[in-house]
């Protein structure tokens, strides 16, 4: 192992035999509240399912405003990935395999490596999750693999690997819940986090995740581009809202915590008769 290797190493164990309550918060709780989380989380989607007829109508609504909007039509994009077998598989596995372990290892890597702004992204995962499925609720929305009529192809579909079954029969997740993308929402917090905790020059690249997501999620016909701008706004509103003042606080929390004067032990004087004076002490 290399000098540096054996240094992380060191520190990170030192970090862990602190008190939990001065570090990060206990794991046991935060694997328990992370499960509660997701589970809510699956439920809610599925709670919330609408109606097919509903979002579809809905998803020609958002096409047109885009395109009176003159935002980039999402078939130039998939037009590019078609271009190439080998191209739709990646965007299609990183579709299906990087959204949920990657933010798994961003908040376990969080807990480790930056204790004091994990509680941030946590809760701003979380805060972004719950707001996103009350939209979900409200107005659901028919991705355009699902429309044909907007001539975008079911990538998945046609190359694999798929992960979603007939939306008419599929009783694990809510396909009509397009809107906010969270596989964006979650990359854009990661990458801002990500830029906040860390002090390299190259952290700036972390940008490079939700910039990919996005165009995956576009040229794979899962989402719109409208879809990335509720999942940004719900980023920024969640990273002024919860994300900010949850790091100040535990900052200043430190902050008060180092300022804490150390308790000094009383040295007890004997009691001389009034009018003496304590001399030198005499050598033996």
């Amino acid at each position: 192992m290399s000098v540096r290797g054996g240094e992380q190493v060191s520190r990170l164990v030192r970090s862990l035999r602190e008190p939990a309550g001065r570090r990060r918060p206990h794991p046991i709780r935060e694997i328990a509240l992370i499960l509660v989380l997701f589970a809510a989380y699956k439920a809610g989607r599925l709670a919330v399912a609408g109606d097919l007829s509903e979002a579809t109508e809905n998803a020609r609504s958002i096409w047109r405003a885009e395109r009176w909007l003159h935002l980039p039509n999402e078939q130039l994009v998939q037009s590019w990935l078609m271009q190439s077998h080998a191209l739709i598989r990646l965007a299609n596995e990183f579709y299906a395999w990087v959204h949920f372990p990657a933010t798994v290892v961003f908040l376990l890597w969080m807990w480790l490596w930056r204790p004091g702004s994990y509680l941030g992204a946590r809760r701003s995962l979380a805060a972004v999750t719950a707001l996103a499925l009350v939209i979900h609720l409200v107005f659901p929305l028919a991705p355009p693999r699902l429309v044909p009529s907007l001539g975008l192809v079911d990538t998945a579909a046609l190359v694999g690997p798929a992960v979603y079954g007939d939306p008419k029969t599929d009783t694990l997740t809510n396909q009509l819940a397009a809107m906010p993308s969270l596989h964006i929402a979650w990359a854009i917090i990661v990458a801002i986090v990500l830029i906040r905790a860390t002090r390299t020059r190259w952290r700036w690249l972390w940008g490079l995740h939700p910039t990919v997501t996005t165009l995956v999620v576009v040229a794979t016909a899962n989402h719109y581009w409208a879809d990335g701008v509720a999942a940004g706004a719900l980023a920024a509103g969640a990273t002024v809202a919860v994300m900010i003042p949850t790091d100040r606080s535990a900052r200043s929390a430190r902050a008060r915590s180092a300022a804490a004067p150390t308790e000094e032990v009383a040295v007890a004087e004997p009691s001389l008769p009034d009018g003496e004076r304590v001399g030198p002490r005499e050598r033996p």
